[in-house]
């Protein structure tokens, strides 16, 4: 009977370390998670405004919430390993739970836009682009286009002569072909050489270069909300683990 009595004790500790140990991975990662959302959020922030779906910026913010809610549950559960508390396990095994679905739905979020990402763009972007570039109120627009010539080397779409159409071309190009930040080195009415030596005319032009970045960003979000909740499944096993070792206390 005392045999049986000192291996519970000692499965009890057991549980108890490994509970704590994981806890301070679990915070540690949690502030790792919601830093990945942020910097997704920042990182080339300006084109979210050229996509028509909430779905890439909603599946950051899902993991920043988590990321936080991470950082709380991994307080919450050092105290209730430390105190052996059976009522904190319970609520920390809730919120563990909660952070799992969270992180489930950033990965599907993920998932799904990447998907339909493709197809959006080339509906979208072009008309978007050409549309509301320069226009009146659609500062976010033109400093996201400008941007993403700049940063992503290309003009256009598909290609520069995507600049031939819509709002700019009739009311704001002048002699220019395309926008300034189409050019390698811009400066005023560079736009209107559309050589390949002065601007940017790159094979699929900012269509496939957009798509290749936010896939990457997408592919790490998925990858870190999926991931990190299939490792939080050990976590709940330890918790129900310590819960049934533990004897009755009152809450």
């Amino acid at each position: 009977m005392g045999t049986e009595e000192k291996t519970n004790t000692c499965g009890t500790i057991c549980l108890k370390y490994l509970l704590f140990t994981f806890n301070l991975i679990f915070w540690l990662a949690g502030g790792a998670v919601a830093a990945v959302g942020i910097w997704t959020l920042v990182d080339k922030s300006e084109y979210i405004s050229l996509l028509a779906s909430s779905a890439y910026s909603a599946s950051a913010y899902v993991l920043i919430l988590a990321g936080v809610v991470v950082v709380a549950t991994g307080i919450l559960g050092c105290c209730a390993t430390i105190k052996e508390h059976r009522g904190f396990l319970i609520v920390y095994f809730v919120l563990l739970l909660f952070i799992f679905l969270l992180e489930i739905t950033a990965g599907v979020l993920a998932y799904v836009y990447y998907q339909e990402l493709s197809d959006e763009l080339r509906v979208n972007l072009k008309e978007k682009m050409v549309n509301q570039y320069q226009q009146p109120g659609q500062d976010h627009v033109t400093q996201a286009v400008d941007k993403l010539h700049q940063d992503l080397k290309c003009c256009g779409s598909n290609n520069f002569t995507d600049w031939r159409d819509g709002e700019w071309n009739k009311a704001l190009a002048g002699d220019r072909v395309v926008p300034d930040s189409c050019c390698k080195t811009p400066s005023d009415l560079c736009g209107r050489r559309h050589h390949p030596s002065n601007i940017y005319n790159v094979e699929g032009g900012c269509i496939s270069k957009l798509e290749e970045f936010i896939l990457q960003h997408l592919q790490i979000l998925g990858g870190v909300g999926i991931g990190l909740a299939f490792i939080q499944l050990v976590g709940m096993i330890f918790t129900c683990c310590l819960y049934r070792s533990l004897k009755e206390e009152p809450y």
